[in-house]
């Protein structure tokens, strides 16, 4: 039987990247990344073996890493990740701490994110603000089913769950702040077909010709449930910056910007309801 260290230089080289392997490898052996470390010279079981040739041969197909293993750690959380589900992605921590810096420090502030997917963000913000008031929305019940057992697992309690599509389910709720991470790629992009997003669920992914036909409707229905200063917040893609400013401020959205993720590439847009109610 091959030892752990032999596994990891194998699949290392059969997929290019020694992390993922070792990933891999780890979860396969219901172990840490350190034990392997540890261990590098124990014999594995012939069960493993087969069960980590059968994970390799998945991620070189193509198949994502976070599916495989079922996690994918995000902002302080450890979280369930499943085809039903977007993978969360470091970038969108940016829209977690813009969130946290517009978030009203006194009271008890109502929050929305729209398209929870896994709960990454509603969960990092409810997570970082007890205080707050989470609504967490999906029009995916099986993505809600992920989000609620990761609130659980993450022992989170203010974040109350909801499918909806985007506002339609939330007639009557007044928010502090409204944020999402909605579909942005345009439907004929060459990238939805390649690499890790062809595993992922397109209705997270593409969003009309241009990329932002869900963005229009979140920008759109916002006014009617932000309270007078209340904040919209959105993840979109690197190039889409400039359209994303003007739509909010065709909706009367005041103090637009948008922020740059660690990659200096426009990565969140978002803007204020004006004071008057």
């Amino acid at each position: 039987m091959p030892d752990v260290r032999q596994l990891l230089a194998d699949a290392a080289a059969r997929l290019g990247d020694r992390a993922e392997a070792s990933i891999l490898l780890a979860h396969a052996l219901g172990r840490s990344r350190t034990w392997l470390v540890a261990h590098a010279d124990d014999p594995a079981a012939a069960n493993d073996v087969a069960a980590f040739a059968a994970l390799v041969e998945r991620r070189a197909a193509g198949e994502p890493v976070a599916y495989l293993t079922g996690r994918r750690g995000f902002w302080t959380l450890e979280l369930e990740v499943t085809p039903a589900t977007l993978i969360p992605r470091p970038e969108t921590e940016l829209l977690v701490e813009l969130a946290l810096a517009k978030l009203p420090r006194a009271g008890a502030p109502s929050v929305a994110d729209l398209g929870t997917g896994s709960g990454a963000i509603a969960l990092a913000i409810a997570r970082e603000c007890p205080h707050a008031r989470v609504l967490a929305t999906d029009a995916s019940a099986a993505a809600l089913a992920v989000a609620q057992r990761n609130a659980a697992a993450n022992r989170i309690d203010n974040v109350a769950f909801v499918q909806s599509d985007w506002f339609a389910a939330l007639e009557g709720e007044r928010l502090d702040l409204v944020v999402s991470n909605p579909p942005y790629i345009a439907a004929d992009d060459p990238h939805l077909t390649q690499a890790d997003l062809r595993f992922e669920p397109a209705s997270a992914l593409a969003a009309g010709r241009d990329g932002l036909d869900d963005i229009r409707r979140i920008v759109d229905g916002a006014q009617a449930h932000l309270v007078p200063g209340g904040w919209l917040l959105f993840e979109h893609g690197w190039d889409q910056g400039n359209a994303a400013r003007d739509l909010l401020e065709a909706a009367g959205f005041r103090e637009v910007f948008t922020a740059r993720d660690l990659e200096q590439r426009d990565r969140v847009s978002g803007g204020r309801r004006t004071s008057q109610a």
